[in-house]
């Protein structure tokens, strides 16, 4: 079955334009959800607005948005009020520059879309922005307003198609500055550094999306399929946290391992790497 487009408009640069749909790229759907459930009959339970004050539920059309001034007043914002203050959307895609594909750091991603050609007559100007943008080594930087929000859009090749991602607002990202302000300056050992170096390099290998499994959602899957077969589950062993009398000793037991893992060429250049000087080289005769 083929996906729907979540969005369809125009991708325009400058006088070149071409119909495009927009279809989500990660999507939480398939994750198992619970309904919450009255223990004691056995029914699915609703949530209703209750007024806070009064402890009485309020209709659907009594309900209005409110912003808090402070010390509980509110500014009332009426439903027209808002979809008036909104920006109407224009369907148009419109690239305002372009940049290097690597320009934005990925803090300021937010949500990526599968783009492609809306009809097969628009698939040839979609093959040349595409082909354009792959020589260049460019992403083009657009805006248009998607689900009611203008958004800054990044765009870029990928595979016979383009990725599009949202990009979050400046005022939405915070300062690294602020989460790092208090690791403190250290002074890293040489040992120590090139054991890290080395563990770091026997274990590099390519990304597999296939190899990180989801372990909650699996457990989950198989607590539900148990309870439905009548089955009891044993309770997870908790990890024991590992005792490390110090970072240095853990980092030659963390290469050990990786040598131990790696075998053949690697062991050899990791047993050559720790010799002692003595060692490494023949002893000269005494004159």
């Amino acid at each position: 079955m083929a996906p729907r487009a979540v969005w369809k408009g125009t991708l325009k640069i400058a006088e070149v334009t071409c119909p495009v749909s927009l279809y989500t790229a990660a999507s939480t759907s398939e994750r198992i959800s619970f309904h919450t459930i009255n223990r004691k009959t056995g029914n699915r339970v609703q949530r209703q607005f209750v007024d806070e004050v009064s402890g009485k539920p309020v209709e659907a059309e009594d309900q209005v948005k409110g912003y808090d001034k402070g010390d509980g007043d509110y500014v009332i914002l009426e439903p027209e009020e808002i979809a008036a203050a909104i920006p109407e959307s224009d369907k148009t895609l419109t690239v305002e520059t372009f940049l290097p594909c690597d320009e934005i750091d990925d803090i300021f991603f937010d949500k990526p879309y599968y783009v492609s050609p809306s009809s097969p007559v628009a698939a040839e100007a979609f093959a040349l922005i595409r082909e354009g943008m792959k020589g260049r080594q460019s992403a083009a930087l657009a805006r248009t307003v998607i689900f009611r929000r203008m958004r800054s859009i990044l765009i870029r090749p990928h595979g016979e198609g383009l990725i599009a991602t949202t990009l979050n607002f400046d005022y939405e990202v915070r300062s690294a500055q602020d989460a790092f302000s208090e690791i403190p300056a250290i002074k890293i050992d040489d040992e120590m550094l090139q054991l890290a170096e080395h563990i770091i390099k026997t274990k590099a290998g390519p990304f597999d999306p296939k190899q990180f499994d989801d372990r909650y959602e699996s457990a989950l899957a198989e607590l539900v399929q148990a309870k439905i077969e009548g089955r009891k589950i044993k309770p997870q062993k908790r990890p024991e946290p590992a005792k490390v009398v110090s970072l240095l000793d853990a980092l030659r037991e963390s290469a050990k391992t990786g040598v131990a893992a790696k075998g053949g060429k690697a062991a050899k250049s990791y047993a050559k790497k720790r010799k002692a000087p003595a060692e490494a080289e023949p002893r000269k005769k005494a004159s």
